[in-house]
């Protein structure tokens, strides 16, 4: 059975917040325990590290915000642009967010969503005891499909891929290309929970399958020459 358990005692998270001490203490009051998953939704991460900026509501300053924020632009259509950000990701407005934010302003993805993935794990296990994985998680598109889903983009303490290749199917064929894309899974079932008007930026998910062990969300970026989309 699996589990997802909301954290909705966060409250509002500003620059310089002490994310980490009030995530172990949340988590530590909901009972978290080893093998469970911390998920955290990246904005209440890049609110904590100053990832806010102004912005108004016109659209040439958001579009040259999105510019200043994406490595290169992918795509264009009316308002929208596809962008690679600097960290590799492919999405929409390279990240660049007014949901949840404060009237004015604009939330960007944290610089470094893996560190920062790191250095929460390493102060919930300072602060608990636990070896808790971390998600940080974001809203993505997908190709072909309509719908929004949240994916990873920064981890600690779990590996994002969970490899398939040479093993059999229950028909006895091998599996030539099956890798498992686990920590988007588990992100995007904590969504469930937390979701972007439920005011719960952070959730336990407990009994998912999943290898401990170092790995970074960079790891789920397909390689452009394998990218079909591009």
């Amino acid at each position: 059975m699996i589990s997802i358990i909301p954290i909705e005692s966060i409250g509002e998270v500003g620059r310089g917040h002490d994310l980490a001490n009030t995530l172990a203490t949340a988590v530590g009051e909901v009972g978290a325990v080893e093998g469970d998953v911390l998920v955290v939704t990246h904005k209440v991460v890049s609110k904590s590290e100053g990832a806010v900026v102004d912005l108004s509501d016109d659209p040439e300053e958001h579009l040259r915000l999105v510019e200043s924020e994406a490595k290169s632009i992918i795509r264009r259509r009316g308002s929208l642009t596809i962008t690679e950000t600097r960290h590799g990701f492919i999405c929409a407005n390279a990240g660049v967010d007014r949901s949840n934010a404060q009237p004015g302003t604009a939330i960007l993805l944290p610089y470094d969503p893996d560190r920062s993935a790191r250095r929460l794990r390493d102060r919930v296990y300072h602060h608990l005891g636990l070896e808790l994985p971390v998600i940080i998680s974001d809203t993505f598109g997908r190709p072909w499909r309509r719908g929004l889903t949240d994916v990873a983009i920064g981890v600690a303490g779990i590996r994002p891929l969970m490899d398939l290749r040479g093993e059999s199917d229950h028909m006895g064929r091998t599996l030539d290309v099956t890798e498992i894309a686990v920590v988007d899974e588990i992100a995007a079932a904590a969504d469930l929970v937390m979701g972007k008007s439920s005011m719960v930026p952070a959730a336990l998910v407990r009994g998912a399958p999943y290898h401990q062990g170092a790995g970074e969300a960079t790891e789920l970026i397909r390689p452009p020459n394998e990218d079909l989309f591009r």
